[in-house]
């Protein structure tokens, strides 16, 4: 059983330790932040050390990390960790939930959180630092490059290819055959049907205000 370090000390860490503890043949045995964020010695039960402590306390050798942060700034605050982690010698542990349907022929790369209920087809290729929230579909022969967030119940269509450093707001639609960009934000929504280019943001038509009462309209 792999002992690993979470970085991090928020919801998403608080999620990342019930994952991999409940779901996966990792131990979780502490959580980490830089020393200038640390405001708890404990978290979840456990002790959260200082990132600038963590190789005399937890050394590479022994434990593995999960970088456990948010697609803040374009996921570049992850990735920034991600790259410091891995510049110390320490192996990535990815979580892939079993209630995911994966059917790629080959494994995500490293640091990737995904959760239950996405269907990923046959040939897609999925790379490192990658976040699937639930309920996601990644159609065949997709690609979905690093430090890419994809909130829930978003459809990619087949053969799409997802820059690094992407967001994708829930309930978007990629449709097939096309690419994003680097740093593309999608917004929650949003119907994508041609490439996009690089930091682009792209939000949908919002919903508007009617000019009747609920009650007064027919159903």
């Amino acid at each position: 059983m792999a002992k690993i370090v979470i970085f991090g000390a928020g919801d998403i860490a608080r999620l990342a330790h019930f994952y991999f503890t409940t779901d996966s043949p990792h131990e979780v045995v502490a959580f980490t932040v830089d020393a200038a964020y640390r405001e708890l010695e404990e978290f979840q039960d456990l002790p959260v050390v200082a990132f600038e402590e963590l190789p005399a306390r937890f050394p590479p050798g022994e434990y593995q990390l999960f970088i456990a942060l948010s697609y803040a700034k374009m996921n570049q605050v992850r990735a920034g960790k991600y790259h410091a982690a891995k510049a110390l010698g320490y192996t990535l542990a990815s979580y892939v939930s079993s209630r995911c349907t994966y059917l790629a022929q080959t494994p995500p790369g490293d640091n990737c959180f995904i959760l239950e209920d996405n269907t990923v087809q046959p040939f897609v290729t999925i790379g490192s630092d990658v976040t699937l929230w639930s309920g996601n579909h990644i159609g065949h022969d997709s690609t979905i490059a690093d430090h890419t967030f994809i909130a829930s119940h978003v459809v990619v269509s087949g053969h799409v290819h997802i820059g690094p450093n992407c967001f994708i707001g829930v309930n978007a639609t990629l449709r097939n055959s096309i690419t994003l960009a680097p740093m593309t934000l999608v917004g929650a929504g949003a119907v994508i049907m041609k490439d996009t280019k690089e930091k682009g943001v792209y939000l949908p038509q919002r919903a508007e205000l009617f000019g009747k009462p609920s009650d007064e309209i027919a159903l």
